[in-house]
């Protein structure tokens, strides 16, 4: 494109990206900012001068007026919140993954750990020394060698996971709407959604990377879990909702799955309540289960990786290129 164009970086996330999206973009680009704390006027005024919005969840009316608006680009994966009618007709949603490495790596962090029990022996030698055992004498633990790992929802975490437990030798399955194209990791034995409660007996541990839809809203449920193995672990790395949260609770509670490594929730900080409980449930007193703050993906690197991959989109629109990971086109 032969005109200067501009891009918005709007919202704290992006914002404390601007120097360095200028340095990548160079000349031809003005690049704007707003944080969450300016006034949603001083957002709409900057917003009207934007060829593209780099920003999360901007709530604000008058965006799918923006009729210069070409690209609204998410800095992250979930998109969930917008539709195509809150943006101006022919605008391109684009979302951003790089985030697969690093989760993959969290999840076979949990199940190592599920196995291996390094933070339990860790504190009991620390604070109890040897026990009058020698060298190799001692309660035994599992490995992950030989155990199955099903995946629900075969895209890039679940590829990414695939490939390093296979590296642990454990067989993979996995379900999913789509196959794998033919030049991507495959599973050993891949399903169609159909297959599930099938996988689901089949398998040691069970992982869910599936986003939020009316289609996966709840889609495991009291049924679900008894079709688990009852020494199997579910792993939720995707949506806390795809679970239904009740059951998984009472599954874990009555002991009829073996367990559970859970990264997303059912309840989240809010201006009004911002240290909540991450579920109207007490899983934090169960001892069945790992759980964390919604930060598999929170790693230096996967940040860097995720940023490159916008700026590098930003330049293939300047560039009258196609850009990438389009989601859907404005309506409104």
């Amino acid at each position: 494109m032969a005109n200067e164009l501009t891009v918005l970086m709007a919202g704290n996330m992006s914002t404390e990206w601007t120097d360095w999206m200028r340095d990548q973009l160079g000349g031809g680009w003005t690049v704007l900012s707003w944080a969450d704390d300016e006034d949603a006027e001083i957002f709409l005024e900057r917003a009207r001068q934007a060829d593209v919005i780099v920003g999360g969840r901007l709530h604000h009316d008058g965006i799918s007026d923006l009729a210069n608006l070409h690209v609204y680009h998410i800095p992250f994966t979930g998109h969930d919140w917008m539709g195509p009618e809150a943006l101006p007709a022919g605008c391109k949603l684009c979302n951003t993954f790089e985030h697969e490495i690093a989760i993959a790596e969290y999840a076979m962090a949990g199940m190592l750990e599920w196995e291996c029990g390094m933070t339990r022996t860790s504190d009991r030698f620390k604070s109890h020394r040897w026990e009058g055992r020698m060298p190799g004498i001692g309660p035994g633990r599992g490995e992950l060698f030989g155990k199955t790992l099903g995946i629900v929802g075969y895209g890039h975490i679940g590829r990414e996971t695939a490939a390093r437990a296979r590296a642990f030798g454990m067989r993979v399955d996995a379900v999913s709407r789509r196959a794998p194209a033919p030049d991507l990791v495959q599973p050993d034995n891949f399903m169609g959604m159909a297959g599930l409660d099938a996988m689901l007996g089949a398998s040691d541990y069970v992982l869910v990377t599936l986003p939020l839809s009316d289609e996966t809203r709840g889609l495991f449920d009291a049924d679900r879990f008894a079709a688990m193995k009852s020494d199997g672990v579910i792993i939720n790395v995707g949506r806390g909702r795809v679970i239904d949260e009740e059951a998984m609770y009472r599954a874990l509670k009555e002991s009829r799955i073996g367990g559970a490594i859970i990264d997303v929730w059912y309840q989240y900080p809010t201006k009004d309540d911002p240290d909540p409980t991450p579920s109207k449930f007490p899983y934090h007193e169960l001892d069945n289960i790992i759980m964390s703050p919604h930060s598999s993906a929170r790693s230096t690197n996967m940040r860097t990786r995720r940023w490159q991959f916008v700026a590098d989109n930003l330049k293939r629109f300047a560039a009258g290129e196609a850009v990438e990971n389009v989601v859907f086109e404005g309506t409104g």
